[in-house]
């Protein structure tokens, strides 16, 4: 199975989005922002630089101005070819000329400014030198949630990529677990999910017995054995977009306190999807899902947030934890990833992405949340 086209976002759909980021930032008290080479640039114009390299290549949008990509010369054709082109202006520069001069001349030289996080410590360095009155917030921190509320083209696209990732599960849980190494069965959920669409993975967790306590445990060379849980976590970026999801799975018959808990991490899950509705706050979905868990027992045992933000890159903005009060919004795309992680033996984990919608939440993966008995 190959990926889908994906949707032909237009210049009209860059614009309006560079012109909600300037609106935006002025709202937050920003006198513009400076959108580095990322997923924020790509987002909002439709343009990657062909390499990374130490030339400057910065966005600059600022309420009531024409958006303006500074640009090298000898990367201006292709910032020509990208979609959103035709809705800003190029500004090139040309080595031995000094980009952040140019990039100067385009802003409010004593006012605070947003900047990408991944911004290159170099150029913030020399645009300060340039602007000295200026100051910076990283647009995390100024503009959390800048890319999400997804519009109907991103929640097609984000759907497309949790179908994906539930298509790479349904023909993982039938390939042979005991005798292989962790590695070997992440090198399949790397392949299954290149062969549903994706173009990046970004993870492939496997975590067999004692090393699903570990949430974050890379695939090494432990041999899964019969009786062991495995925790699988596995996604990417599927026509730009991102999926997310994590089954755990048990080789052979699971004992009565593995089945015990992994239902009770299936119960806390339900639970924080239970929760979502518009208006209510982040931090109710980890506590609705927290409450199933440490009235379990096992509450010391969960040791993380209970969610993330997904869209163009797989961890964003909102985080569903304990004491983000930011309310939910239709069209916000999240993970709901409860887990119980019991050390040297054991861990589970099951997570969802979910979409907010006008009257609850919509799971975008749909495979069994039951324990799937492996070979």
């Amino acid at each position: 199975m190959t990926g889908s086209t994906a949707a032909s976002f237009t210049a009209d759909d860059y614009r309006a989005r560079m012109e909600r980021a300037a609106r935006t930032a002025a709202e937050a008290g920003l006198q513009g922002l400076l959108v580095a080479p990322g997923p924020d640039l790509v987002w909002l114009t439709g343009y990657t630089p062909p390499a990374v390299t130490e030339r400057l290549t910065l966005l600059v949008l600022a309420a009531g101005q024409d958006p303006v990509l500074v640009v090298p010369a000898l990367e201006a054709p292709d910032a020509h070819r990208a979609a959103g082109a035709a809705a800003l202006t190029l500004r090139d520069w040309t080595d031995g000329k000094d980009p952040y001069a140019a990039t100067a001349a385009l802003l409010d030289a004593s006012g605070r400014l947003g900047i990408s996080d991944n911004a290159w410590a170099l150029h913030l360095l020399a645009l300060q030198q340039a602007m000295p009155g200026t100051s910076y917030a990283s647009l995390t921190e100024a503009l959390p949630m800048l890319r999400a509320v997804k519009d109907a083209a991103e929640l097609d696209l984000m759907a497309a990529a949790g179908a994906a990732a539930d298509a790479t599960f349904e023909e993982i849980r039938n390939v042979p677990f005991a005798g292989r190494r962790e590695s070997e069965v992440a090198a399949d959920l790397d392949r299954l999910l290149r062969r549903h669409g994706h173009e990046q993975v970004d993870f492939t967790i496997v975590a067999s017995g004692p090393n699903g306590a570990n949430p974050h445990h890379e695939a090494g060379d432990r041999v899964i054995a019969r009786g062991d849980t495995v925790v699988l976590d596995f996604g990417g970026l599927r026509d730009g977009y991102g999926s997310d999801t994590s089954r755990t799975v048990h080789v052979g018959e699971p004992t009565d306190e593995e089945r015990r808990v992994h239902d009770i991490v299936r119960e806390a899950q339900e639970a924080g999807f239970r929760a979502v509705r518009p208006g209510a706050a982040c931090q109710d979905v980890d506590r609705a899902a927290r409450e199933v868990i440490a009235d379990a027992g096992y509450g010391e045992y969960f040791i993380h947030r209970t969610g993330h933000g997904i869209g163009v890159t797989t961890h964003e903005p909102p985080y569903m934890i304990e004491g983000e009060e930011r309310p939910l919004v239709p069209g916000m795309c999240f993970s709901v990833e409860p887990g119980i992680y019991l050390p040297g033996r054991f861990g589970v984990r099951i997570e969802d992405i979910v979409t907010v919608t006008e009257d609850g939440g919509r799971r975008l993966n749909t495979t069994t949340r039951e324990l799937v008995i492996v070979e």
